[in-house]
């Protein structure tokens, strides 16, 4: 029987992996987009490698403030949404599709019909067939925009992205957020599920996956580059998140992108 998996290892940066004769993109699209019409609080959309949607749920449709998915389908992000929110969602697109980049728990606001915004939690995986990525899929789950402490979160969120190599510790987001500690722990576990240290040290796997597949540095100088003193906490963490060792994760993800070039 045919199967859509994560593929052994989980982790980072690994994909969904489709295999079965009789599976393809678009018939896997079209049983997750049946799926998701059916919740109301997600934005879920499949794209190709040109980044073009080629399945949406309603929820997207409705927020996108037209009729049907067809004014959807075969448009790019930036072709879509307004500045500055097309041109970066495009730009994810692309990291996804050409890096094999996965995006995680990533807090942004995302543009309504009426001219507002919202906040959601994204998230992006790149699809692949074969060990070739054949486009992404990704969800934005809708956060209560009732809850005013959102934007102070966002801070913090935004704090960490741009700080995550240096040391950083819970009070310090706190006052980024002007929040108490336990009121931004309370509020980072009831949207991430994560506490905000675990939120850190998935960003900083993250960073440092990209580091090891795009570059030459040592594990040592990727660790330190990564708010890590120490190499071998580096590594118990990166292989608890994505499990496997920096240094045969960066193997894994250089064969696979020679592979795809390969057959390109």
């Amino acid at each position: 029987m045919s199967t859509i998996q994560q593929r052994a290892g989980g982790g980072m940066s690994d994909g969904i992996s489709m295999s079965g004769s009789m599976l393809s993109m678009q018939s896997a699209a079209a049983v997750a987009e049946r799926l998701f019409d059916c919740a109301q609080d997600t934005l879920f959309f499949v794209k190709n490698l040109e980044a073009r949607y080629v399945a949406v749920n309603r929820t997207l449709v409705d927020r996108c403030g037209v009729r049907s998915k067809d004014e959807l389908i075969g448009r790019t992000a930036d072709e879509l949404f307004p500045e500055p929110y097309g041109s970066f969602y495009y730009a994810q697109d692309r990291a996804v599709l050409d890096e094999r980049v996965e995006i995680h728990d990533r807090l942004q606001r995302v543009p309504q019909a009426d001219g507002g915004a919202s906040w959601c939690i994204s998230y992006k995986f790149p699809i692949l067939e074969a060990e070739k990525v054949v486009g992404l899929c990704g969800i934005c789950r809708h956060v209560d925009p009732s809850d005013e402490s959102i934007n102070r979160v966002a801070r913090a969120i935004d704090y960490v992205h741009q700080h995550y190599g240096e040391a950083v510790r819970i009070d310090a987001l706190a006052r980024v957020a002007g929040l108490g500690t336990r009121r931004l722990e309370r509020l980072v576990k009831r949207l991430f599920d994560l506490t905000p240290m675990q939120l850190l040290a998935r960003t900083r796997i993250d960073a440092a996956a990209k580091l090891l597949v795009r570059g030459d540095d040592s594990v040592a100088a990727v660790a330190s580059a990564c708010g890590y003193s120490d190499q071998s906490a580096f590594t118990r963490q990166f292989k608890a998140l994505t499990g496997a060792t920096p240094l045969r994760y960066r193997d894994e993800k250089r064969r696979g992108l020679a592979g795809a070039l390969r057959h390109d």
